[in-house]
């Protein structure tokens, strides 16, 4: 009998263990000020005209100002304390921390920037381009565009459309979380918002407003 019950009692924090690195690996979720800071970042190095921004370097251990990091959270109660040893390999092995500047992002933020100040930094500042909710760019009047003007902006509005939705996937990819796309996207649009200058469109709870 003495031999069962030490099985049963040397199984329990086994089971425990288990469970918790179960937790671990759920209970994943999204960096939400992290992708803030480094969407503001990436917001600015495109839009700012003097390129004055300065671009902090991935290793700075600046509260995640340049990375998306993952942090974990487990709900430890009932467990075993003694199983808690393990949580720092686990976390270790399973929070990665991935530099918005990696190839992909860094050509497509290079080609947004020339793009903006080239073509459609005009656009905004006629009051003729603004920033959609969902965190694109469109032609909201026209009429503010010279005839001869009408066929490049389109152009540069299309080209822009498809870097910026191609950003989104590459840094959600890029920290190894896929399904975060749409919410990397949702604060991307609030930071191209918020980053507009005096006079710029951009859109805001079903209508168009002014900065």
């Amino acid at each position: 009998m003495g031999g069962i019950y030490m099985k049963r009692w040397l199984g329990m924090p086994v089971a425990g263990a288990l469970l918790l690195s179960a937790c671990v690996t759920i209970n994943v979720y999204f960096p939400a000020a992290e992708a803030k800071e480094a969407a503001r970042e990436f917001v600015e190095k495109v839009i700012n005209e003097a390129d004055k921004v300065e671009m902090k370097d991935p290793s700075t251990p600046a509260g995640g100002m340049a990375s998306l990091g993952t942090r974990l959270r487990a709900d430890l109660s009932g467990f075993d304390p003694w199983v808690l040893v393990g949580i720092g390999s686990a976390q270790a092995q399973s929070a990665p921390d991935i530099s918005l500047k990696t190839p992909a992002i860094q050509a497509i933020q290079t080609r947004m920037e020339s793009r903006f100040n080239s073509t459609l930094r005009k656009g905004f500042d006629s009051g003729a381009l603004g920033f959609t909710a969902d965190g694109l760019v469109t032609v909201r009047d026209a009429g503010k565009l010279e005839l001869k003007d009408r066929v490049a902006m389109n152009a540069a509005v299309a080209d822009d459309n498809r870097d910026r939705k191609a950003v989104y996937r590459e840094v959600a990819v890029a920290n190894g979380h896929p399904e975060w796309e749409s919410q990397i996207r949702e604060v991307f649009a609030r930071q191209w918002a918020a980053s507009a200058r005096p006079g710029w469109w951009y859109e805001s709870g079903g209508s168009w407003k002014q900065k």
